[in-house]
Formats: structure tokens, sequence, C-alpha cells
């Protein structure tokens, strides 16, 4: 009685001892059948594929598929979830979960040769780690995107189903394990939400006519941007739209002449043709449809917008928001724009490093090539910053507040709260320490190496001759002094309610 009082029920143990027993016995009968079973067309692929996914190399592989074949951010989020989840679902299985159940592995006599290992594991049957890094990297790729998921799911499913063909694992093995690493998928999400549990950002939303097939729209085009299949798939989805093709130095004039004869500026290319058209949708009070066409598109995945379809969408139901231009004025008058950032110091020369690089050999490895490279030599800027004489690696402001910081920021979550993300990296020895603590410290940090504050204003003098600037991944020359704030809520863009 006192283990009911407890809380406890008592289990006989003969009960336990029967459940245990006829649990095991369907077990070895599922076994049997498969070994017994002729699976067409498994024989030359499925013991194959087993030994692919030894150690993760598939997967692996499959990761580097998506993030290149995809070509574009949503892929890349993927692939990454998708190694993520398996690494955590490997270290589970490996540390806790073959440790905790000693089961043996299922007696061979009845699997057929042809479809047994060459080399047989020497691990613990209970549960299958296959299993559990397929289910983990399938359902890790699928939480970020469906499509990469429905492609990845079939080969998930055939390396499990693998592992009881081979006679290596019985069929409980396989399910305990697949049901691991899903949970692992979704721990994965717990910590590092997916891009479609994120707010939607851009805020406030904003009234802008509904343009169903383009009517009324031009759209213009940087050819130089890597911008055709995007604007050839687009010409179907707004027939009735005028496309304006150009070489760069083009750009401005032509998206001039559009926004005389427009209801709505569309614009096709990376982040530094998009910033152009900012401007000069701003100044016209005119709409704004972005369509990720460039090597970088930084704005456009922060709205939400990952495809030119994701525009269309928005167009065609009017959904629209008003998000802050940032700006840089001179003492001349002599000023610009920018959408996500603008930098002084090292990182003005991170990106012409980068950009010389990235047509080479990829965005990514580029990066990391132009921080060597620049992190080795003496840039210090020597510039007045908040009424003192300072000494400066690096001058970054956002236009919003950042989540991340590092070579390369991180997504914005509110891109009309009237603030810039400022970010100073002090001067002195070790640049790449400073930026990387930097990097580590966030926003709202404050140290001798670094500083991050949330302003409005930010005044800068004493700049010496021929110091590099950068706004939107483009480079020019800074003058002496410089004045950055922002425009409220001074574009208007088309971006769909939720992300899809």
């Amino acid at each position: 009685m006192s283990d009911i009082y407890a809380g406890r029920i008592p289990v006989d143990p003969g009960t336990r001892a029967r459940v245990t027993a006829l649990l095991s016995g369907l077990d070895q009968r599922f076994f049997r059948s498969a070994a017994d079973r002729h699976w067409p067309g498994a024989g030359p692929v499925l013991p194959r594929l087993s030994r692919s996914a030894n150690h993760g190399l598939l997967w692996f592989g499959a990761a580097a598929g998506i993030a290149f074949l995809g070509r574009g951010q949503r892929s890349r989020r993927a692939a990454l979830r998708g190694v993520a989840s398996l690494a955590v679902a490997s270290a589970a299985i490996n540390t806790v979960g073959k440790r905790s159940v000693q089961r043996r592995r299922p007696l061979l006599d009845t699997v057929p040769v042809i479809r047994q290992l060459k080399r047989q594991p020497i691990t613990t049957s209970f549960p299958s780690g296959h299993a559990a890094s397929a289910a983990a990297f399938a359902t890790g790729v699928a939480l970020e995107s469906k499509g990469w998921g429905a492609v990845v799911a079939p080969i998930a499913f055939s390396v499990a189903a693998s592992r009881v063909y081979t006679g290596v694992h019985y069929p409980s093995d396989v399910v305990v394990g697949a049901a691991l690493g899903v949970g692992a998928a979704f721990a994965v999400r717990g910590i590092v939400p997916t891009r479609s549990q994120l707010p939607s950002p851009g805020r406030p939303h904003a009234q802008a006519p509904a343009l169903p097939e383009g009517e009324g729209m031009v759209v213009v085009v940087n050819r130089a941007s890597g911008s055709s299949d995007a604007a050839g798939a687009l010409r179907d989805s707004l027939p009735l739209a005028e496309f304006v093709e150009c070489d760069p130095e083009e750009v401005n004039t032509e998206l001039e002449k559009a926004a005389e004869r427009c209801t709505a500026l569309g614009i096709v290319g990376g982040d530094g043709t998009v910033n152009r058209a900012a401007v000069a949708a701003a100044r016209h009070g005119l709409p704004l449809a972005v369509f990720p066409g460039g090597t970088l598109n930084h704005f456009a995945y922060d709205l939400g917008i990952e495809d030119v379809q994701a525009t269309c969408r928005a167009m065609a139901a009017g959904d629209a928001v008003r998000v802050d231009l940032g700006r840089f004025t001179g003492p001349d008058g002599v000023s610009g724009h920018f959408l996500n950032t603008f930098s002084l110091g090292v990182y003005p020369e991170l990106v012409r490093v980068r950009e010389h690089w990235s047509p080479r050999i990829g965005g990514w490895p580029a990066g990391v090539v132009a921080a060597a490279k620049v992190l080795r030599g003496q840039h210090q800027l020597q510039a007045e910053f908040e009424g003192r004489r300072r000494s400066l690696w690096m001058l970054f402001a956002g236009n919003g507040i950042y989540q991340r910081f590092g070579f390369t920021p991180g997504h914005r979550l509110d891109l009309a709260d009237g603030l810039l993300d400022v970010r100073v990296v002090h001067g002195g020895s070790f640049p790449s320490l400073r930026l990387l603590a930097a990097a580590a410290a966030g926003p709202l940090s404050r140290s001798p190496v670094h500083a991050a504050e949330r302003m409005r204003r930010v005044r800068i003098k004493g700049i010496a001759p021929g110091t590099p600037l950068a706004f939107d991944g483009e480079v020019a020359e800074a003058p002496a002094e410089l004045t950055i704030d922002k425009g409220n809520e001074a574009l208007t863009v088309y971006r769909p309610r939720a992300f899809q």
C-alpha cells in the first residue's frame, strides 16, 4: 500500500518479463520476415547506400550539394540545419544510447550473404546510429526547406531500411534510432529557430497598389549582377510589366526614367543595385518591389523575400511595409544611403578583397581570404568619434539592430525601428582577436576592445584623406567629416505577410 500512496504502481516482475519477451519475439519475427523477403532492385543499392552513410559521409556530401545547387539562403540554411541535427543525434546515440542498452547484433544465419556488409559493426545494436543520423538530417533539412526535405526523405528512409536489409539491426533499433534523430532535429530547432518561427520583419504595414500581373510596373534589371535567370522567370509571372535591362553604369539613369512613368518600381539585382532603386523609389514616393537576383541579397532576405515568387505574391495581394533608409552626409552636402550597413576601417577593405575573389571561389571562401589578407596589415583609422580623437580598426553602423555580428552581419527582426546598430572596434594590436571579441559580445556591450550601442545619429570628424567607406557592398572614399543617421519609414516595399 505504501507504494500506491507514494504515487507508484508496482509492476509484477513476471508481467514485465512477459511484455519484454513479447516485444522481443515480434522484433525477431519482423527481422526474419525482412531477411526472407525478396526486395526487388534492393540488392545492388541498399548495401552500398548503407556503407556510404558511415561516419555521416553521405549526409555531408548531401549538405554540400544542397548548398551548391540551391544557390540561396534557404538552401544553405537547410544544409547547415541538417548537419547540426545530425551532429546532435550522433553525439546522443554514441555517448548515451549505445551505452544504455547493451544489445547484441542480430544473427546473420537467415540473411543472404549477398546482402551482408563486408565489415560488420562492432558496437551494440540498440539504437541504430545510421537511422538516427538519416532521420535527423532529413528532418533538419525539411524544417528549413520542404522542397529539399522531400528530396532527402526517400534517401534517409532507404538508409534506415538498409540497416535491417543488411542484417546489422533489428527493426526496433531502426525505429527508435529514427525517432531519436527526429527529436534531435526538433531540439536544434528549439535552440536555433527556423526562419518560419521568427517574427515577420518590416513593420508597420503600408498601403500599396495590388498588381497581380505587374500592370503599371517598370522592372529594371542589372545585367552584371547575375540576374538573368531571375529576370527570365519573372517575365512569365508579370506579363504586363515593362522590363528594362541595362549595364551597371546605366542603372541610375534607367531608374530615374522608370520612376517618372510607373505606379511601382521593380528591381532585379543584388544589394548594391537594390540600394540605388530604393533611393529612387523613396525620392519619387513609389513602392519598391525587390526581386533578389545578385550575389548578396541581405535586404531581401531580411524582409522574408527569398525568391522572386515571394515578391510576386506580395504584389498580387498589395502587401507592403515601410522601412527605414540609412544615410550618411558630408560637410558639402555629399551624401549616400544604405539599406543594410555602413562602415569605415577594415570592413570596406574586407568588402573590396571579397568582391575581387568571390567570382573565382565563391562568396564565403572569398570572405575568409579577405579577412586573412586584410587583418595581416596595419590599417587603423584615425578619426574623432564621440568628441575624442581615437584609433579604430572599424566603425560599423547597421540600418536597424542586427541579431548577430561578425565578418558577415546576421538578420534584423525590425527594419523600421528608427535605430542605428553602431559597433566600434578600438585600435591596438591583434585586430583579428578584437573583431572576434566584438562578434561574441553582440549588441549593447562595452569593453576596452570594442563598443556596441543603439544610436540615432553618429558624427565622425578628422577622417584621413583616402579612407575607404563601404555601404551595401559598394566602396567609396570617405569625406573628412560624416554624419550618419536615417530616414524613418522613408521607403515602402512589397513584402509577403508571412514567411513561406
